[in-house]
């Protein structure tokens, strides 16, 4: 998987198109990414005790990768990432600038 924890990406497609967010953790099985605050889910819970009372929660839920897109950091728009090896040294780089992420 191209995407790592911590990058900045943009949603693509789905109710949460255009929104940006970063990424807090990636399930590489299920090929998705957590995005706190993005693509929020309501659920019904039942009371536990009385730490968790219960009622209509929000949680986010994974979003698939192929609905998300890298922003550069340098030029700041969506972008595929690319790979470009030096050496001994493999390092992710934009495919719109060319600069390295």
């Amino acid at each position: 998987m191209k995407l790592k924890k911590g990058d900045e990406v943009i949603i693509t497609s789905g109710k949460d198109k255009g929104k940006k967010g970063k990424i807090e953790k990636v399930f590489r099985k299920s090929n998705t990414v957590l995005l706190p605050g993005l693509n929020v889910f309501k659920r019904h819970m039942k009371k536990r005790d009385e730490n968790n009372p219960g009622g209509i929660i929000d949680f986010p839920r994974p979003v698939k990768v192929a609905n998300v897109a890298l922003i550069c950091p340098k030029c700041g728009k969506p972008t595929r990432i690319g790979y470009k090896v030096q050496g001994d040294t493999k390092s992710r780089i934009c495919r719109k600038c060319d600069s390295i992420l």
